[in-house]
């Protein structure tokens, strides 16, 4: 892809799909190598709308208002960034030649919905997974989980994000409550979920993913050092890189990354999830984008996630080399409230090797992901205890109090 000069005839446009904190990032390395970014949010002044060059309000499940954006834009790349879109225009855009959808329109339809890349992922390629089933009733969630699937289990609604919607039910008692739980945190309004199978796994890995033009002009395939991550109510709070695991385990988690993004196709960054015990290993999801476990990578890549999706994207070469260990730690909104205040930052950024970032979200609530403290170290238990002692000095408050 030529590359032009934004705001100009030469301009090369990319429209993002979803403008929170990793698309901000995102925009800031497609903006290093002057493309005109649009950002596209369901609300006002979200923090990629911050950055961008322009901005949009629009409800991304509306197929005639994406496209009617698309046809006022005139981008080259549409950029989902979230998984509450219409896809179904995106591949009519795509199929219209209006815009590149990255990776492809597509492998944003399987991936934005869970049902599509589990059973690509179980049912096609015969990747290992937990066992599953769909439900799309209350009724139904009671026969997969009594009659079949079991407890525990986990029950998380088809289309979600960064672990909303989603419970551990140990008892069938908790049923119902994991039945609302999932139409509350649901992206869409589809009354329908999937139930896994509890794995007794050792620890969950992120293995970052990059399908990106190589030296022969071909889609090559690289990947990260593995990313560990812990995870409170199905929200990741702390990541490290690299993650301890032993050759055989690697190897068989490269395999499987390998193969369904390769069967995803397209170019750009995915974010695998995968479960590990000893050497063996389960595929549990993937995202066709920077992932939020992989914040870690701002401390410890050469090249972050966001640069790594930023080059793919645009056809220019990689590098997955890792520079450091590291780890990230998130920092909470901890108070409801518009424009907050954070007091800290300076004792924060004292703390060795540490960095931060503010998203700059117009609201916070108390467990919303306000920011998130990076760090590197001799190694990932230092890094990680740096990351926690940063993250813990930063102190949002409601202005004025």
């Amino acid at each position: 892809m030529r590359l032009g000069t934004p705001l100009s005839p030469t301009a090369v446009r990319v429209m993002l799909l979803g403008a929170g904190e990793l698309a901000k990032e995102v925009i800031i390395a497609l903006q290093r190598f002057g493309v005109e970014v649009i950002a596209v949010d369901r609300y006002a002044d979200a923090p990629g709308m911050q950055v961008a060059h322009r901005s949009h309000v629009a409800v991304m499940t509306d197929a005639a208002a994406i496209r009617a954006l698309v046809a006022l834009e005139r981008p080259h790349l549409v950029v989902p960034e979230i998984e509450a879109i219409a896809t179904d225009a995106l591949a009519a855009i795509e199929a219209d030649g209006l815009a590149e959808v990255i990776p492809t329109a597509r492998a944003v339809q399987l991936t934005m919905n869970r049902e599509g890349i589990r059973r690509l992922a179980a049912e096609t390629l015969g990747l290992p997974t937990s066992p599953y089933r769909f439900a799309q009733s209350l009724t139904e969630l009671r026969a997969a989980i009594i009659d079949g699937i079991g407890v525990p289990c986990v029950v998380k609604p088809v289309m979600s994000s960064s672990g909303k919607g989603q419970s551990v039910v140990r008892d069938v008692a908790a049923i119902e409550a994991a039945w609302t739980h999932a139409m509350e945190g649901s992206r869409v309004r589809q009354p329908r979920v999937i139930v896994e199978g509890f794995v007794d796994f050792d620890y969950e890995i992120t293995l970052l993913t990059v399908r990106a033009l190589g030296a022969s002009g071909a889609v090559e395939t690289s990947l990260c050092a593995p990313i560990g991550h812990r995870q409170e109510n199905g929200d990741y709070v702390a990541s490290w890189q690299p993650q301890a695991m032993s050759p055989l385990a690697l190897e068989r988690a490269q395999a499987i990354a390998r193969q369904v993004t390769e069967a995803l196709g397209g170019r750009g960054l995915f974010g695998v999830e995968l479960f590990v015990k000893g050497d063996q290993v389960w595929f549990s999801e993937v995202s066709p984008r920077p992932h939020d476990t992989g914040l870690v990578t701002l401390a410890t890549q050469r090249q972050s996630e966001f640069e790594l999706h930023a080059r793919a994207i645009l056809g220019l070469p990689v590098d997955v080399a890792q520079r450091d260990a590291g780890a990230s730690a998130v920092i909470y909104g901890g108070v409801d409230a518009k424009a907050i205040v954070f007091d800290g930052v300076a004792e924060a950024l004292s703390v060795p090797g540490s960095d931060l970032r503010l998203f700059g979200k117009p609201e916070s609530y108390v467990r919303r992901r306000m920011g998130v403290a990076v760090a590197c170290g001799a190694d990932v238990d230092e890094a990680l205890a740096r990351a926690r002692e940063a993250a813990s000095r930063v102190r949002p408050a409601v202005a004025g109090a």
